[in-house]
């Protein structure tokens, strides 16, 4: 056997065809979506960028013990598992640059080999004294940014870093389409903002975008008035998946070319949604976590699948995917593992969870059973703890670790950790009741539910998972609950 995964970063799993988009140039994704299967009811986990990583990477709930931090001493990573059990070779291509920040470190050194394509966003990469050229802007813009950019031809797809990596990948499997036993982990951070690409690509969508201020990175804030702008960046938004599928088509072909569909399974996802002007918001992170955030796209194809040209409705997760690549090279996950495998999925279609948990580390904690979701709110300023084995100083700052406890705290390990305090918060414009939605009469979660009994059934299903996922005491408390 032969896995690739693909995970590509704030894919919107409405702007695909597969999902009811009809605007939207993808026809990549849907050679894949022809060949395999389309899961309509998988959810994030943890929120977002690197705290989902480590969650596909350990099948743990992140987000109930720590924040945005490295990878951990005792993670039990799928490529060690995969090498240790199975001996699969494993190969990481990347231009997710916070993976190779001090804040995100780690991440790579599991894998085999690795490669780290540069220039995203604001990587740390070409080197330049004197300030850069700089227009007038809206939104959210980073130096280092427009000096990535003066090194590249806007109009040429290789001088981007999504494209690179996909040339990369091209190259792996040039290299070893006659070997088996691998696996290939292939991230892109497009869609990711900023949403910048040649113009054919937005020629697709006439994007006429004729504004007085340069604008391809929305701010984190809430959106104005401004709806020529927001219908500008959604097509920017989608002239740049359009570019990312077109470069996945030419991984497809060669794959075609040397047979490889019928021993290599591919597995495509993302790791959370980005509201483009939707609930009145840009961005993510700050905001109440609507379905357009959580619940995401997963499409997969296993060769000879029973359920391949099929979808599955079972209620999956973020946390499912690394236990799901252990049994697919014949490995087992151990008992630390939160996820559960999806290959039963891949046979049939019947229930996989009947509830789950996602959200943000201090932030709410969110509940749905694929039906119904509930949003416990935390209590304002109640204490939240974050746990790591690996200090990183905020702001170059080390005074928290001067006041951390350290102690045996975490379930899955005996190794002593620091715990950090700090103060939980609310998502913007918090209401002081919890929130319920139906989400098959309200999709756009616009009327919270007030009825007591269902709120109590989802409040008893919430103490459950805290309890099943090894919650750490503070948890139950941050959110009134008795554990």
């Amino acid at each position: 056997m032969r896995t690739i995964f693909i995970l590509m970063d704030s894919l919107n799993r409405d702007y695909l065809s597969c999902y009811g988009n009809s605007w939207v140039h993808t026809p990549n994704i849907d050679r894949l979506t022809a060949k395999g299967t389309v899961f309509d009811n998988h959810y994030s986990g943890s929120l977002p960028c690197i705290p989902a990583r480590r969650e596909i990477m350990t099948g743990r709930l992140n987000f109930l013990e720590s924040q945005w931090c490295p990878l951990q001493p005792f993670d039990e990573t799928y490529p060690d598992e995969l090498r240790g059990q199975s001996n699969v070779y494993s190969h990481l291509i990347t231009d997710h640059y916070h993976y190779f920040e001090k804040k995100g470190w780690g991440y790579h050194t599991p894998f085999d080999t690795w490669e780290f394509i540069r220039g995203q966003e604001g990587d740390n990469w070409h080197p330049k004294v004197k300030d850069p050229d700089i227009p007038k802007y809206k939104g959210k813009n980073r130096r280092q940014d427009w000096i990535n950019r003066a090194f590249m031809d806007s109009e040429l797809d290789e001088d981007y870093p999504t494209p690179q990596c996909f040339m990369q990948a091209i190259n792996f499997i040039e290299n070893n389409h006659k070997e088996d036993n691998w696996h290939l982990h292939l991230e892109l951070f497009d869609p990711h903002e900023p949403f910048i690409c040649p113009t054919k690509y937005k020629e697709l969508y006439n994007d006429t975008w004729a504004g007085k201020y340069h604008f391809d990175w929305p701010p984190y804030e809430p959106i104005d008035s401004d709806w020529e702008a927001i219908d500008h960046i959604r097509k920017c938004y989608a002239g740049t998946l359009t570019m990312a599928d077109q470069w996945l088509g030419k991984l497809f072909d060669k794959m075609d070319e040397w047979n490889m569909w019928h021993d290599t399974a591919v597995i495509l996802t993302t790791d959370h949604g980005y509201l483009l002007g939707d609930h009145g918001y840009w961005a993510k992170n700050y905001m109440f976590d609507y379905q357009k955030l959580v619940n995401i796209p997963l499409i997969t194809y296993i060769p000879e699948a029973l359920m391949n040209g099929g979808r599955v409705s079972g209620l999956t997760s973020t946390m499912d995917l690394m236990p799901t690549l252990l049994r697919l090279h014949e490995a087992k996950p151990s008992q630390h593992v939160h996820g559960k495998s999806l290959t039963h999925l891949f046979e049939c279609d019947e229930p996989h969870h009947d509830a789950v948990l996602y959200g943000y580390f201090g932030k709410d904690i969110n509940l749905t059973d694929g039906r119904f979701t509930y949003c416990r709110k935390p209590i304002p300023d109640s204490a939240v703890y974050h746990h790591t084995a690996v200090p990183v100083a905020t702001d170059n700052n080390l005074q928290d670790y001067e006041v951390a406890e350290v102690g045996q705290f975490l379930s899955q390990t005996n190794i002593p950790v620091y715990r950090l305090a700090q103060n939980s918060y609310q998502h913007h414009h918090a209401t002081k009741d919890h929130l319920l939605y139906n989400l098959r009469e309200d999709p756009e979660q616009s009327v919270p539910i007030s009825n007591s009994q269902l709120h109590k059934h989802y409040e008893i299903k919430l103490l459950e998972l805290l309890k099943k996922y090894q919650a750490p005491s503070w948890q139950y408390e941050r959110v009134g609950l008795d554990g």
